[in-house]
C-alpha cells in the first residue's frame, strides 16, 4: 500500500525510512533541490536538519508530495513519482500537472487525423488526451515502470519500451513526434531530433514542451534539477532544430495567466515560491494554498510568442524540412 507524505505530515516525507524496504519517489516541482545528505537546499540556501541515525535522502524538485512505495505496489501498476514526470491526482501536485497538461491541449486540434508517437509518454495521460483525436498513438518510454503502467491504465495507447535515441519505429512511419517536458533529460539531444527526423513523414512536425532554461534555472551554468542533462532557452531551442533539419514554424511560451497572477501576488509575489517555502518549512500547509493549489486548471496558464525569454516553459513547433 502507499505511505505517502503530505505537507501537513512532513517528517513521513523525509526522514527515517528503512532502506532496505522502501524506494523513496519524488516528483517535479519548482526547480528546488534538497539533499538532506548534504544538509542544504541549493534553491534557498537554508539549512535541512538531519535527525540522528536517518539514511541519506535526495528530494527533488520540491517536496509538496512525496510517495514512498513497497514493492507489492507496483504489480497493481502504481507509478512512483521519480523527479522525471508528474501525474495527474494529488492535489498539491496540481499546479505542476496542469501546467504540462495545457501544452497537450493546445496542440490537440494539430494532432486531429494524424498517426502520433508521443516520444518519452511518462505516465501515459498526454498520449490519453491525444488518443481523442488522433488517428493512432504511439508511445515510446525508456521507463519500464512508466510503460507497465500505461498498459495497464491506459490499454487503448501502443506503448513501446524503448531508447528516445534509438526509436523503435520505421523510417517515415508517423505524422508527429510528440516530446514534452522531456528533452532536457537527454545526454545526446542532437541524436534524439535526428530520429525524430526519421520517424517522421515528409512535412511532418515535430512539438516539443521543455523548460525556459532562463527562468527554470536562473544565472546557472548547470541544470538545477539533477534529472536534468541540458536546459534550453528559446534561441538555443531554435538553433537545435534547425541543425537537425527542421523549420520552426513557431516558438511559444507557457505564462501564468490572470488569475495565477492574482495568485503570485496574494503569496507573496511568487505563487511557486510560496509552495517550495511551506515544504521546506516543515509546518503544515495553510489551507488556503492548498486550496488554491488543487484549484488551478489549464485555463489558468497562457501560451503566447510574446515576453519568450520571460515565459516559463518552452513549447516548439517545428516542420521537418
Amino acid at each position: 500500500m502507499w505511505v505517502a507524505g503530505t505537507p501537513t505530515h512532513p517528517s513521513r516525507i523525509v526522514w527515517n525510512l528503512p532502506v532496505s524496504k522502501y524506494s523513496i519517489a519524488t516528483h517535479h516541482c519548482s526547480g528546488c533541490v534538497i539533499c538532506v545528505y548534504q544538509v542544504m537546499c541549493d534553491f534557498h540556501h537554508r539549512p535541512a536538519h538531519r535527525p540522528e541515525g536517518s539514511h541519506r535522502v535526495n528530494v527533488l524538485q520540491n517536496p509538496v508530495t512525496l510517495a514512498v512505495m513497497t514493492d507489492d505496489t507496483l504489480a497493481d501498476h502504481e507509478l512512483a513519482l521519480t523527479g522525471e514526470r508528474t501525474v495527474p491526482g494529488i492535489p498539491e501536485e496540481n499546479y505542476w500537472f496542469r501546467r504540462h497538461e495545457v501544452a497537450y491541449e493546445y496542440i490537440l486540434e494539430r494532432c486531429r487525423g494524424r498517426d502520433i508517437l508521443e516520444a518519452g509518454s511518462g505516465e501515459g495521460y498526454g498520449a490519453n488526451l491525444l488518443s481523442t483525436v488522433a488517428a493512432s498513438v504511439t508511445c515510446v518510454d525508456y521507463d519500464e515502470s512508466a510503460v507497465a503502467h500505461t498498459r495497464a491504465r491506459y490499454p487503448h495507447v501502443r506503448i513501446e519500451q524503448g531508447n528516445l535515441i534509438d526509436l523503435p519505429l520505421p523510417d517515415a512511419s508517423v505524422d508527429t513526434v510528440v516530446n514534452f517536458q522531456v528533452i532536457e533529460h537527454l545526454w545526446d539531444q542532437d541524436k534524439f531530433i535526428a530520429e525524430c527526423a526519421r520517424v517522421l513523414r515528409p512535412g511532418g512536425e515535430l512539438l516539443i514542451s521543455t523548460p525556459n532554461r532562463i527562468t527554470f534555472s536562473p544565472g546557472r551554468d548547470t541544470p538545477l534539477n539533477p534529472f536534468h542533462t541540458r536546459e534550453l532557452s528559446a534561441a538555443e531551442m531554435t538553433e537545435l532544430l534547425i541543425g537537425g533539419g527542421f523549420t520552426v514554424s513557431e516558438m511559444l511560451g507557457v505564462h501564468h495567466g490572470p488569475r495565477l497572477a492574482q495568485l503570485d501576488e496574494r503569496w507573496g509575489g511568487s505563487f511557486i515560491d510560496a509552495q517550495i517555502q511551506r515544504a521546506l518549512s516543515g509546518e503544515p500547509w495553510p489551507a488556503e494554498l492548498t486550496a488554491d493549489v488543487a484549484g488551478i486548471t489549464t485555463d489558468d496558464f497562457a501560451i503566447a510568442q510574446s515576453d519568450i525569454d520571460a515565459s516559463l516553459d518552452l513549447l516548439a513547433i517545428a516542420k521537418r524540412t
